[in-house]
């Protein structure tokens, strides 16, 4: 599990309104179905604040860290509650924010040492990402462990 995880509330996927109790979590569970996203019997949470917590059980770590980042990189939330167990026993990702000035060739090159792997980030991230070029300020990826390592 990821514990508590930090994310831009300012940056991030505008859906419209508030994300505050109910209103939230509806918006936010139509965000990850939306995106073709599942876990069986995840149910997410909304506090006053705008943090959210994510519960339940997730196809594969894949899917548990696509859900926490589908949520997570949305325009009002700032942090989200990891508790949702993967099925799976696959390696967790790094989570990395991006920063001004950054692009998937440069993430590429500080995680695997190649910027020609970018596409690797991309797909990693997918279906939250429609093009490599689509990154902005504040946006939460996911990093998987180096296979070729």
């Amino acid at each position: 599990m990821f514990g508590a995880i930090q994310f831009a509330k300012i940056a991030g996927r505008k859906l419209g309104g508030m994300f505050k109790g109910k209103k939230g979590k509806e918006t936010l569970e139509k965000r990850v179905s939306d995106l073709g996203l599942s876990g069986e019997g995840v149910d997410i949470h909304v506090d006053d604040a705008g943090n959210v917590t994510v519960k339940g059980s997730a196809v594969s770590q894949e899917m548990k860290e696509k859900i926490i980042l589908a949520v997570g990189n949305v325009a009002g939330v700032g942090e989200v509650n990891d508790e949702i167990k993967a099925e799976d026993s696959g390696i967790a990702s790094q989570l990395h924010a991006v920063v001004s000035g950054e692009s998937l060739w440069v993430i590429s090159k500080k995680y695997y040492g190649k910027g020609s792997r970018y596409m690797e980030v991309f797909e990693a991230n997918k279906p939250m990402l429609s093009h490599p070029d689509k990154i902005y300020v504040g946006q939460m990826l996911r990093i998987p462990a180096d296979s070729a390592a």
